[in-house]
């Protein structure tokens, strides 16, 4: 886009949306929304006691903020492996790497902003069957 031509946008998230991890979202920057060509960027709620289905983004990275709550996210080829994020930490996910959230919390739900350098919300997600040890 001709950088003259451009333009700032507000975007108002709609209605909340099911994503193929199965956690509501709420779109907000992405191509569909602005025409982003390498961003999109949105809210995620994680229920209390939920967790995403396990997954993996083919081909580009994620950066979230936890905005509130605590999320355990177990990732590698059997989930074998946890990281813990509180509000206000972040959380990178590489490309290509098997994961899957869960809100700790019984009671309150997780809130995350979730950021990736591709203008899909969800063309890319490839639903992840963890490797079981024999």
């Amino acid at each position: 886009m001709d950088h003259l031509q451009a333009k700032v946008q507000a975007v108002r998230p709609g209605p909340e949306v099911m994503t193929r991890q199965r956690l509501p979202y709420f779109v907000g920057i992405s191509g569909d929304t602005v025409n982003a060509s390498g961003l999109s960027m949105h809210l995620v709620v994680i229920p209390p006691g939920a967790r995403a289905e396990p997954h993996i983004h083919i081909g580009y990275e994620t950066g979230i903020y936890v905005l509130e709550g605590t999320v355990c996210t177990r990732w590698g080829p059997s989930l074998e492996h946890e990281t813990i994020s509180r509000a206000g930490e972040f959380l990178f996910v590489p490309p290509g790497v098997p994961h899957e959230a869960i809100n700790l919390s019984a009671d309150m739900p997780a809130r995350a902003v979730v950021a990736r350098n591709h203008p899909a919300e969800q063309d890319l997600v490839q639903p992840f069957t963890p490797l079981i040890d024999d």
